[in-house]
């Protein structure tokens, strides 16, 4: 059942073209859904990650590419919806008037 998951999202093939070798593939399906709604990913996860942390295996490694990580349009400067604030008034200075 593992196998047939993983080759599932390692190929990105819809769940109906699964190899027959796997079984079935509703069989697949429902049981990825079932675990992860009762959380099963997520200890297996966990309990792998303990696991090589123990022997040694874990080696964070965090890079952020910039070319893919953009602000909301909110954050980045963009205009706020509504009525465009008014311009500020110019004042007449206290020089002689221009005829």
């Amino acid at each position: 059942m593992i196998d047939a998951i993983a080759f599932k999202y390692r190929t990105g093939t819809p769940w109906m073209d699964l190899p027959e070798h796997f079984g079935s593939w509703k069989g697949a399906h429902n049981r990825l859904r079932k675990w992860a709604a009762d959380g099963t990913w997520e200890k297996v996860f966990t309990a792998l990650l303990a696991q090589a942390d123990a022997e040694g295996d874990l080696d964070w490694v965090v890079a952020v590419d910039s070319t893919v990580v953009r602000a909301h349009q909110h954050a980045a400067g963009a205009r706020q919806k509504g009525p465009r604030p008014a311009s500020r008034q110019t004042m007449p200075s206290a020089g002689p008037a221009v005829d």
